[in-house]
């Protein structure tokens, strides 16, 4: 196998890249440059962000069969259906920051190959997206909120029960100084003067979902 590439190959293949719209093929001809100029695979996987077996196959690939584009086209999913469903549940119950880490996943798992740029492709086809969870309260119970929605839509539409029904809490304004960020000289010192005492007040109030009544009263301290 001939590892060098002659100038018209080289042209020709900068040409391509330019051209291309694909990433991960255009991942594929930088590696395959980047192996001529001498680069070892420990340097290319710092510098174009893929792990060392994405940098292998497409310089193998190349200076064996002359090929560019991986078997799959670049475009469709390794995984077939049964890993794909398989993924997507495994995805629904744990959280990765990162595509890389999914891609250790797949290939220990399924024993496929998958670049960043290629599992980022497979997430977004598969409607898994890069977001943040929902903070729930960590007492919340899911079972018992639907136990009391069906209670209080029976409470409500009982006839026996012609006056309002109120949901009621307390709550506990501060009046205090909060400081926040802002821009100050480095290495300046700026003081802020905080309240005597941190003032507390205590209510207790209750609404109505019929019209959002509101009806409150304070309590002593």
């Amino acid at each position: 196998m001939n590892n060098h590439l002659t100038p018209s190959e080289r042209d020709e293949l900068i040409k391509s890249h330019r051209k291309e719209r694909d990433g991960c093929i255009r991942d594929r001809i930088k590696a395959v440059l980047a192996f001529d100029e001498g680069y070892s695979y420990s340097e290319m996987s710092r510098i174009l962000l893929l792990d060392d077996e994405t940098i292998r196959r497409p310089i193998d690939d190349y200076f064996s069969e002359a090929k560019l584009k991986p078997e799959n086209g670049g475009s469709k999913s390794d995984l077939n259906e049964s890993e794909t469903a398989k993924l997507v549940k495994h995805l629904e119950g744990m959280t990765y920051p990162y595509v890389k880490d999914i891609c250790t996943y797949v290939k220990l798992n399924f024993g496929k190959l998958y670049s960043v740029s290629g599992m980022t492709k497979w997430l977004h086809r598969n409607n898994v997206c890069h977001k943040k969870p929902d903070a729930v309260p960590a007492k919340a119970n899911a079972q018992a909120q639907k136990a009391f929605a069906k209670d209080y839509e029976h409470l409500s539409k009982d006839p026996k029960n012609k006056g309002l029904i109120y949901f009621s809490d307390s709550f506990h304004p501060q009046y205090q100084t909060r400081l926040a960020y802002g821009w100050i000289s480095r290495g300046t010192r700026k003081n802020i003067a905080t309240t005597a005492r941190q003032t507390r007040l205590n209510f207790i109030g209750a609404v109505s979902l019929d019209g959002h009544t509101i009806i409150h009263t304070e309590v002593g301290g």
